[in-house]
């Protein structure tokens, strides 16, 4: 009785978040929700104070990155990637791989939210002033936005709530999914050409030159990004919290703006968007409620202890299987406390799993859905056969070949 209201209030909060009447927030029916579990007593009080406390840094890296990401839009970065995109466009080929690259660039250092809402009016930008067909070039922009979030802990919401569970520091964990991460990439760029071979075969419109490429970088931004990537390797050993290396980003960008009257605080406080981060709270409350009274039991069973390949991919797979059915954020919360009891290896192959699996369906992903809505507002629907064909192209082979590298870069590396 107890789970079948449990599960119930979470497959409301899901199925809400994914419909979003309205456009209403998913804070909207999921903080009433953890509410309501709490004073049914599903949830004692004390279990979740301690999962905010334990979710509180994640939460503050996710507000911190938001509003890193909106001041780069600001300073001009994502305009100067679309003119490295546009001078890769003379060859649809060639604007491929570059939104691919450019993508992976983005994800990695400012998530994948960055890339799927501020990245994807770019490459669709681009796309049209070249005269490309836009339909490759969309469909890449997500898929490298979840499946190239591998590489760092801070790229993906789902990578932090893992990383410290996993007991590696940020430098280690970058060793061991650098290769998962390249596998991905190439088994992406390589079911992209197949998926969408005629569409490539199409030669730009020769009558719409790209503009010239080489527009003047915007310094100051790069090189705060970069000293903020530096910084996020150097935190696990100086004992520093990610959180705090990218709001320090955030505040060399920010402060030269508010000093001049050019930003208010009210506009940073709406970019760290406190309705999403009130939603993944509450969902932890949820999910905890739920794992309390019985679904952690079934869960430690998917999660595979070992690192041999066989194993690494069990887990995987069934990471990757249950994050297309609640969602990835739910899927890596019921995960971790078994993963993280699996040993490092079984955390890394969860995360390939919820990270590379949401490709295969709408509802995989937050991040797919914020894509959905993007593309829609720029007019651009997306067909259900070609999101499937592309995702049956790309992530199995994606999941196998990053299980592999993992597999073989923790015989090499070790954890």
């Amino acid at each position: 009785m107890a789970l079948g209201a449990c599960l119930g209030l979470l497959a409301l909060t899901l199925g809400w978040a994914v419909a979003r009447p309205r456009g209403l927030p998913e804070a909207v029916v999921a903080v009433p929700a953890a509410v309501l579990c709490l004073l049914a007593g599903l949830e004692p009080a004390a279990a979740a104070r301690a999962q905010l406390h334990a979710l509180a840094p994640t939460l503050g890296f996710l507000a911190a990155v938001l509003v890193l990401a909106r001041l780069c839009e600001l300073e001009g970065v994502f305009e100067w990637a679309g003119s490295l995109l546009a001078g890769s466009g003379r060859r649809p080929t060639g604007l491929l791989g570059a939104v691919l690259g450019v993508g992976f660039l983005v994800t990695t250092v400012l998530s994948l939210d960055a890339t799927v809402v501020l990245f994807t009016p770019v490459v669709i930008a681009t796309a049209a002033r070249t005269g490309a067909r836009v339909r490759p070039h969309l469909h890449t922009t997500v898929h490298v936005a979840n499946a190239g979030s591998l590489l760092l802990p801070v790229s993906n919401l789902s990578n932090l709530l893992a990383f410290h569970a996993g007991r590696l520091s940020v430098g280690r964990f970058a060793a061991l999914m650098t290769l998962p991460t390249v596998a991905v990439l190439v088994v992406e760029y390589l079911g992209a050409r197949l998926c969408f071979r005629a569409d490539l075969a199409v030669a730009p419109d020769a009558h719409r030159q790209p503009p010239p490429a080489g527009a003047r970088p915007p310094l100051w931004a790069l090189a705060v990004l970069a000293a903020t990537l530096c910084g996020f390797v150097l935190s696990s050993p100086l004992g520093v919290p990610v959180g705090v290396v990218a709001a320090g980003g955030a505040v060399l960008l920010g402060l030269r703006r508010l000093f001049a009257g050019q930003l208010r605080p009210c506009q940073v406080l709406g970019w760290a968007a406190p309705g999403f981060l009130l939603f993944v709270a509450a969902l932890a409350v949820l999910v905890d409620a739920v794992s309390r009274h019985g679904l952690d039991r079934v869960v430690r069973h998917v999660v595979h202890p070992g690192a041999g390949f066989g194993r690494l991919l069990l887990t995987a797979a069934a990471a990757a299987l249950l994050a297309n059915l609640v969602n990835n954020l739910p899927a890596v919360l019921l995960l971790v406390p078994a993963a993280a009891a699996a040993g490092p290896g079984a955390v890394l192959a969860t995360l390939i799993g919820v990270n590379v699996g949401p490709n295969l369906t709408y509802v995989g992903s937050l991040a797919t859905l914020l894509w959905l809505r993007v593309t829609r507002a720029a007019g651009l629907p997306i067909s259900l056969a070609t999101f499937t064909r592309h995702a049956l192209l790309t992530v199995v082979p994606g999941i196998t070949a990053a299980t592999a590298a993992l597999w073989l870069g923790l015989r090499v590396i070790g954890t």
